[in-house]
């Protein structure tokens, strides 16, 4: 049995209208693309070609060199938004592209910059892509505007200046000297560019689009440094898993380790004088229940280091509240997160860890009397805010305190900024992304 479907011209009416319109918005996009990226162009070909020899020449002198840096840096921005233009023209996400991380900071921060290989991509799609931009912006108003207005010619050509016996083009071309003829000859001209405008939009659309794809993506080089990102990730978190081991082994030893040895010896002393000298023994027995009090503590206080119960069983903020009332520095917590809503355990985890390193660091070296803690959420990180009043001077570098948040946030390919002027205050932000570790 074959069952034949039809649509009622009721019906398939607003549908052709509903195609039409959005081939139309199709349309205005691909214009606007086309005749919008003639300023974008001509602004990166000034400051990418200008600065170019600006700091090709002064480089001699040095000087130079800073500039080619914000030569590249801005070529860096013309082009994300050229990749954001070309992404949403034609729908598409384009390949990875990837720029190495710039470490450190003076004349080898530069350097490093120079090296990049993107950058000069950047550089050079900035200078390649002009003319393609300038030759698109006419042939988009030749087909549109010119277009338009050869359609209307009827309602505009009467009142041009004319040749005597000559009655326009038609009639300069060909020797057609009737006006009805130049009037349907114009007008022809017109219908056939507007007609054709949409497939020329696209080719023009997809012409400015390749060297885009060509010149500011690079899938390879991407790849390369998601690897090199990858592998400093798992050496961070190497390095941090030896650090945390070697600071929980000296807790131990200095704390709990030498109580529970006491507890022992104060055990041996109890077990002899029983039979001797009860009554002696007696306070003996006290201080070893304050001993295993103490012990008991402190091996508390190392748990919630490593992983609070808290956490696991009632989330972040809580754990969070519990680590700020510990603080002996005040501190002002505020929670901008979905009631409810829990994070993957390694976000979780290691947000937690950034916060108590945090504030064991102001405790102890700041000087601060206030603290403020923020934490809030998008759609692709966790971030974690601390500030603090004190004496500021911190430094995550190698030496210094924050030296294990680095390689904790880097072991989740998170980062770490640290504002902190001498004089304070500091400001000490951690970003830890939400995908890639198994979000909840």
């Amino acid at each position: 049995m074959t069952q034949t479907t039809t649509s009622s011209p009721a019906t398939a009416a607003p549908r052709e209208l509903a195609q039409d319109a959005g081939a139309f918005r199709l349309f205005l996009r691909r214009l606007g693309f086309v005749l919008g990226g003639l300023p974008l162009g001509v602004a990166a070909f000034v400051v990418g070609l200008g600065g170019f020899a600006i700091g090709a020449v002064g480089s001699v002198l040095v000087f130079g060199i800073p500039v080619l840096v914000g030569v590249l840096a801005a070529a860096g921005w013309f082009a994300s938004v050229e990749r954001r233009r070309v992404e949403a023209v034609t729908g598409r996400a384009l390949p990875p592209h990837g720029y190495r991380a710039s470490t450190g900071t003076g004349f080898k921060a530069w350097l490093r910059a120079l090296r990049d290989p993107q950058s000069w991509r950047d550089l050079t799609h900035a200078v390649v892509s002009f003319p393609l931009r300038v030759v698109g912006c006419c042939l988009a108003l030749t087909w549109t505007v010119g277009g338009l207005g050869e359609v209307l010619y009827v309602t505009w050509s009467w009142p041009i200046p004319r040749d005597e016996g000559k009655q326009g083009l038609l009639d300069l071309m060909f020797g057609v000297s009737s006006r009805a003829a130049d009037i349907a000859f114009n007008t022809g001209i017109g219908v056939v560019l507007l007609a054709t405008a949409a497939p020329m939009m696209r080719t023009l659309v997809a012409v400015q689009a390749g060297p885009a794809r060509v010149l500011l993506t690079n899938e390879t080089a991407a790849l390369q440094l998601r690897t090199e990102q990858l592998a400093q990730g798992r050496r961070s978190a190497v390095a941090a898993e030896a650090n945390t081991l070697r600071r929980l082994e000296r807790d131990l030893h200095d704390g709990p380790q030498q109580r529970l040895v006491r507890l022992t010896m104060d055990l041996e002393t109890v077990a002899r004088r029983l039979d001797d000298d009860p009554e002696r023994a007696r306070p003996l027995v006290a201080d070893m229940i304050s001993q295993s009090h103490e012990a008991l503590t402190e091996l508390r206080a190392l748990s919630r280091g490593i992983a609070p119960p808290i956490l696991a069983d009632r989330g972040l903020v809580p754990a969070l509240t519990a680590a700020a009332a510990r603080c002996p520095v005040p501190v002002t917590l505020t929670a901008e997160l979905p009631e409810g809503r829990r994070f993957a355990p390694a976000v979780e985890n290691t947000a937690y860890f950034v916060v108590t390193e945090a504030l064991t660091n102001v405790a102890k070296h700041a000087g601060a009397e206030r603290c403020r803690v923020r934490v809030w959420v998008n759609e692709r990180a966790l971030s974690v805010e601390v500030r603090d009043d004190g004496r500021g001077g911190a430094h995550p570098g190698k030496g210094h305190g924050l030296a294990g948040l680095v390689d904790r946030l880097a072991a989740v390919e998170g980062r770490l900024d640290v504002v902190s002027p001498v004089g304070g205050p500091t400001t000490l932000t951690a970003e830890i992304p939400l995908s890639g570790v198994g979000e909840r």
